[in-house]
C-alpha cells in the first residue's frame, strides 16, 4: 500500500445454485488464496452465497436463513486477516428484498449496500423477487446470533490510508444511462466494485470490456467487475465468469473466458487522485456516508510492469500508427501556422543529428500539404568548431534527398571574431564557448528567414527543454517549434518510422542519423574526427529523463515513487545507484531551467506531456527544488 499501490481482485467461484454451505466454502478457499497472495481487496459476484439463478427460491425463507448463516460463517472466516471481502446476498428489509452486497473486514461486516437498478427485460426478471434500493434506503438487518449489518448507500474508506476509498455497483448500476457509480465517484470513491450476474450471448463480451473502460476513463477511477461464472444455472443463460480490472480507461487484468478463480491486479490510487486533481471539470460532492475499514500499511509486491519507454507504444502496430498521427499533426500545426501568415518559405538549420532532421521530415510533409515547392524549405549547415565529417555529410545528403534548398555558412570565423569582441579565448572550452556558436548559427537563420520572407523552424526537443539542455536565445529559440512536445525517446522512433517507409537514399541517410551519437557538437571532435561532445554522458541517458519526466509530470507521482518503479523497469540495465544519480540531475536541472521554459515560442501539443507556459505547465522561474532534492538524499538504496 506504499506509494499508494493495493492489490485488488475479482474471485469466481465454482458453485452450486442454492446450496449456500458449498458455496461459502468455495468462498472461503478463495479469500484464503487471495489473502496469501497479498490481495487487500476482493469482490465476488452477485448473490454469490446463493447463486444469481435461484429465481422463485428466492422467495423461500429456507434459503434466505441459509444465506444469513453462511454469510456468518464467511465473517468469521476472515478474522485476524488484512483483507476486505465483498458478496453478494440477498437480504430481506421490512418485508422487502435486496440484492445486497456485504463488505467484511478482519471478521466483522462494516456495511452493505443495495442494488438500484433491477433489470425486468428479455431473460432477466429481478422485479419477481427483488426491490430497487432507493437513495435513502437505510437500515439496520438482523443476521442472527445478536449481529447485524447496517445497509445504506455508503463509501468505504481506510483508516490507515484515507487515500484508499471505494463505492458498490450490482450488475444493472452499471449498464444504465446514469450509474450509481458516477455520485460514488464525485463523493470520493476510487475503485468501483461491482459485484455482477452477466449472461453470456455474442458480442457481449466486448461491449461489456468497453463499458468498464470507458466508466474508468471518464471518472478516472478503478472499476473491478467481478462475474459469475460456472456452476449457475443453464436452464435459459450461460454465464462465463468474465472478471474484469480496469484503471483510468486501460484494461490491467482479464479473466479467460468461462473460467473460475482469482483475477488480480494492482491499483495505483494515488496516480487516480492526482488525474482527478488535474482535471477541474471533475465535480466533487460530499453527501454520500463513509464507513471505514482497516488495513496494514505494507510495501505492496508489484505485479504491473513499467514500460522502459513510457511515450513509445510497445506493439509495431500501434507504434507504426502512432508515429503517422503524430507526424501529420506536427504537420498540420506547421502547415496552420504557414497558411495563416501567407508564407511559403521555410529556414531550419540542418545538423545532421535527430532532432534537426524530424524538424525537416515534419516541414516537408507540411509543404506537401500545402502544395508548396519543396525548393521553398531554405535548410542551413553551419559548421564550427565541433562539427564532424560525418554528421555534416548527412546534412548535406539529407536536405537533397528531400529537395529543399542548401547552403553552408561556416561560422567559425564570426565566432572567432565575437570571441575576440567579448575577451573569450578560444582555447577556453567553457559554457561561453559553447554557447557562443549556438546563439550564431541562430543569430545566422532569423536573418536569412529576413531575407527569403520566411520562417525559423525550430528543432529543439520536449526532452531537451525538461532538462534545460538548450542554449538561452540559442537554439531555445524559432518561430514555431515543430518537435515541442516530442521527447527524445520518440523522436528516434519518428525518423525510424520515415526511415521504414522510405527508400534509396533517403532512406540510408536517415538510418545513418539514427546511428549517430546525439550531441550539440560545440566541442572540437577526437583525433580520429569523431564526437568528441556525447550529450547523454553529460545529463544522463535520455531514456531515463524521458521516464522520469513522464511519471513526474503526467502522473504526480513523488521522487522516492519514480525510483521505486524505475528500479523496476531498468533492473537489468542499470543499477540502483545510476538510477539515483540521473533522477537527482533530472529533478536539479528540471527546477534550475524554468526560465528557458518560461519564454518558449508556439508549437503544436502532440501528447499529454508539454511544457509550454501556455499550455500545461505553468511554474514560476524561481521554484525551489529543495523538497524534491531532500526526498530523493532520503532515499534508501
Amino acid at each position: 500500500m506504499k506509494d499508494g499501490y493495493i492489490i485488488i481482485a475479482c474471485a469466481t467461484p465454482s458453485l452450486k445454485v442454492a446450496d449456500c454451505p458449498y458455496n461459502a466454502d468455495r468462498m472461503i478457499e478463495l479469500i484464503d488464496e487471495a489473502h496469501n497472495k497479498g490481495v487487500k481487496i476482493v469482490c465476488f459476484p452477485e448473490l454469490s452465497i446463493t447463486g444469481y439463478t435461484c429465481a422463485d427460491l428466492f422467495l423461500q425463507d429456507t434459503l434466505l436463513e441459509s444465506a444469513k448463516r453462511e454469510l456468518l460463517r464467511i465473517i468469521k472466516a476472515t478474522e485476524g486477516k488484512d483483507i476486505v471481502s465483498i458478496v453478494g446476498v440477498p437480504l430481506e428489509v421490512s418485508g422487502k428484498l435486496y440484492n445486497c452486497a456485504v463488505i467484511i473486514n478482519k471478521g466483522k461486516a462494516i456495511g452493505a449496500v443495495a442494488k438500484k437498478n433491477i433489470p425486468n427485460y428479455s431473460e432477466f426478471y429481478e422485479v419477481r423477487h427483488f426491490t430497487a434500493a432507493a437513495d435513502d434506503l437505510c437500515a439496520d438487518i438482523s443476521l442472527g446470533e445478536s449481529y447485524s449489518v447496517h445497509l445504506e448507500n455508503t463509501i468505504f474508506a481506510c483508516k490507515e490510508m484515507p487515500d484508499i476509498t471505494f463505492g458498490i455497483e450490482i450488475c444493472e448500476d452499471m449498464w444504465v444511462c446514469s450509474p450509481p457509480a458516477e455520485k460514488l465517484a464525485a463523493s470520493g470513491a476510487v475503485m468501483i466494485f461491482n459485484l455482477s450476474a452477466s449472461d453470456e450471448v455474442i458480442g457481449k463480451a466486448e461491449y461489456r470490456r468497453t463499458l468498464i473502460k470507458a466508466h474508468s476513463g471518464s471518472m478516472a477511477c478503478a472499476y473491478a467487475y467481478a462475474d459469475c461464472g460456472i456452476g449457475e444455472s443453464t436452464q435459459d443463460m450461460v454465464f462465463a465468469g468474465h472478471d474484469i480490472i480496469a484503471e483510468n480507461g486501460s484494461i490491467l487484468a482479464e479473466s479467460k473466458p468461462f473460467s473460475s478463480g482469482l483475477t488480480i491486479a494492482d491499483i495505483d490510487v494515488k496516480k487516480l487522485h492526482y488525474e482527478r486533481r488535474r482535471m477541474n471539470s471533475f465535480k466533487a460532492l460530499q453527501d454520500i456516508p463513509a464507513a471505514y475499514f482497516s488495513l496494514d500499511i505494507t510495501k505492496t509486491k508489484l505485479d504491473r510492469t513499467f514500460p522502459q519507454t513510457p511515450f513509445v507504444p510497445t506493439d509495431k502496430n500501434v507504434l507504426d500508427s502512432r508515429c503517422e498521427e503524430i507526424l501529420t499533426m506536427q504537420a498540420v500545426g506547421l502547415m496552420t501556422r504557414l497558411r495563416h501568415i501567407g508564407c511559403k518559405t521555410a529556414v531550419l538549420g540542418l545538423s545532421g543529428g535527430l532532432d534537426s532532421t524530424l524538424a525537416l521530415i515534419v516541414t516537408v510533409h507540411a509543404f506537401d500539404m500545402l502544395g508548396l515547392e519543396r525548393s521553398g524549405i531554405h535548410t542551413i549547415t553551419m559548421p564550427c568548431f565541433g562539427t564532424t565529417d560525418r554528421t555534416y555529410n548527412n546534412a548535406v545528403t539529407l536536405a537533397k534527398a528531400y529537395g529543399a534548398s542548401l547552403s553552408e555558412i561556416n561560422i567559425c570565423k564570426s565566432v572567432t571574431q565575437h570571441f575576440e569582441d567579448i575577451g573569450q579565448s578560444a582555447d577556453v572550452h567553457d559554457v561561453t564557448y559553447e554557447n557562443s556558436q549556438a546563439r550564431e548559427r541562430t543569430q545566422v537563420l532569423m536573418d536569412k528567414a529576413n531575407q527569403q520572407g520566411g520562417i525559423v523552424i525550430g528543432t529543439g526537443d520536449l526532452s531537451e527543454l525538461t532538462l534545460g539542455w538548450a542554449t538561452y536565445n540559442g537554439d531555445h529559440m524559432s518561430m514555431y517549434a515543430v518537435n515541442a512536445s516530442i521527447p527524445k525517446t520518440l523522436v528516434r522512433w519518428l525518423v525510424n518510422y520515415e526511415a521504414q517507409v522510405s527508400e534509396g537514399e533517403l532512406k540510408t541517410v536517415l538510418e545513418d542519423i539514427l546511428d549517430t551519437p546525439v550531441s550539440p557538437e560545440l566541442l572540437p571532435p577526437e583525433e580520429n574526427g569523431t564526437i568528441s561532445q556525447k550529450t547523454e554522458d553529460i545529463v544522463g541517458p535520455y531514456e531515463l529523463h524521458d521516464f522520469f519526466m513522464y511519471y513526474m509530470l503526467r502522473c504526480g507521482f513523488t521522487p522516492s515513487k519514480i525510483f521505486r518503479i524505475a528500479c523496476i523497469a531498468f533492473n537489468e540495465k542499470y543499477t540502483k545507484e545510476v538510477i539515483l544519480k540521473w533522477l537527482k540531475t533530472f529533478y536539479r536541472r528540471f527546477f534550475s531551467q524554468q526560465f528557458k521554459r518560461s519564454c518558449l515560442p508556439d508549437g503544436p501539443k502532440v501528447g499529454t506531456v508539454t511544457l509550454s507556459p501556455r499550455g500545461d505547465w505553468r511554474m514560476p522561474s524561481d521554484a525551489s527544488a529543495s523538497i524534491w532534492l531532500k526526498e530523493i538524499e532520503n532515499i534508501q538504496l
